[in-house]
């Protein structure tokens, strides 16, 4: 062989490294003290075993830091439940991370806030499900949530964290839009997002009862509208986000499918976004693989990296390096075939199925199914009990 080919041989050979995953989110266990039929946890709870040790989640955590992740996310399930959080949060303090937790605020007191501050965490997210109590606290499926949220939203903000809210949001509580953004303003906070729910796990099985009409979403939208223009620049700054059911594009799934964010769940597996487990891959674990290897060298990782994987339409589109294909769980959760283009884009062949979704949800059929934690699916699963049902 020459060495011209021994070089175009070896050049075929080299994988090109892609750039480091900047966002970590670390869900520290699938078990909460809610039941809101929104959540984008797996379904099947009662599979997840065996939760990465304190040891354990140190080592991604300083593995991730090594390759230039840079945010942190401590996640769940509740975090808050477990028992090490502090410990894991200096840890990642000590690394250099930015550090978020993201938490229902249920579990949190005043002392916890002072701990996880004194540990080093940058900022906490608190998610309500209403704006008042009786609506957040049946959506959340647990009795005086609300003000538990309330309570501790305020101390977040009196021990000088930034005041950061997040509202998921449904026609259970759309109508309420306006009323939650004057909530916001009352517990003075800094960012707000508005997050109407995206279809995964408990959400995708309850989507007849939370998916709103496109006339609720303009309504909404308006309002979110005018509320930022009376408060001329003033109080908390306001994201709304819509479902992608009503766009004609889909939006670009994680930035794109292994290039900025890395999950790994209580169990240790590595995925591309929270909710590519239901795809028909093999991923790999933290306990068995480096950080580095998953990321750089891992089959799945690289499955849908680029564009050789794209079938038609999205191969000859030019929007392909700004939504790569869209969602690929929602491809096939919809389709079948994970390959397939995302239903939400307009020129999908199967764009109709997002159109009979819609339909669908003006007239929901079944009960909604509240969420299950790990402790009472097993109790469920132990008394031979059905999942609860519940009309909201």
């Amino acid at each position: 062989m020459t060495s011209q080919a021994v070089t175009e041989a070896l050049k075929k050979d080299t994988k090109t490294l892609v750039g480091p995953p900047l966002w970590l989110l670390a869900e520290l266990t699938y078990d909460c003290p809610l039941h809101c039929p929104y959540c984008s946890n797996p379904t099947q709870l009662s599979e997840t075993k065996n939760e990465l040790t304190t040891e354990q989640w140190q080592k991604v955590f300083s593995e991730a830091r090594d390759m230039g992740a840079v945010q942190l996310g401590f996640s769940g399930g509740e975090p808050l439940l477990r028992k090490d959080l502090e410990a894991l949060v200096k840890q990642a303090r000590d690394l250099g991370f930015y550090t978020n937790l993201i938490t229902s605020g249920i579990g949190l007191t005043e002392k916890r806030i002072a701990k996880l501050k004194e540990a080093g965490l940058d900022h906490i997210q608190i998610s309500f499900q209403g704006a008042d109590p009786e609506l957040n606290d049946a959506i959340a499926g647990r009795g005086n949530a609300y003000q538990q949220k309330f309570n501790m939203a305020k101390s977040v903000k009196a021990q000088g964290y930034p005041m950061v809210l997040n509202f998921v949001l449904s026609k259970q509580n759309l109508d309420q839009i306006e009323a939650i953004m004057r909530l916001s303003c009352e517990l003075e906070a800094d960012y707000v997002e508005l997050a109407t729910a995206q279809y995964y796990g408990w959400a995708y099985e309850n989507r007849d009862h939370l998916l709103p009409s496109r006339e609720q979403l303009v309504e909404a939208e308006r309002i979110v509208n005018e509320f930022r223009d009376q408060q001329g620049g003033r109080g908390p700054h306001f994201i709304f986000v819509t479902p992608d059911y009503f766009e004609t594009r889909p939006k670009a799934c994680m930035n794109g499918w292994g290039s900025t964010f890395l999950t790994v769940t209580p169990d240790g597996s590595a995925l591309p976004c929270h909710s590519a487990k239901m795809l028909p891959l093999t991923f790999p674990n933290v306990k068995d693989k480096s950080i580095n290897d998953i990321w750089q060298q891992d089959f799945s990782f690289d499955y849908f990296r680029g564009d050789d994987w794209m079938p038609q339409p999205c191969k000859g589109c030019d929007e392909k390096e700004k939504d790569f294909g869209g969602c690929r769980c929602q491809a096939f959760m919809m389709t079948g075939d994970m390959h397939k283009t995302d239903p939400v884009c307009s020129k999908s062949e199967d764009h109709h199925l997002i159109q009979e979704a819609i339909a669908s949800a003006t007239s929901p059929s079944n009960p909604i199914v509240m969420r299950v934690n790990q402790k009472a699916m097993k109790h469920a699963e132990n008394t031979q009990l059905n999942i609860t049902r519940i009309k909201i």
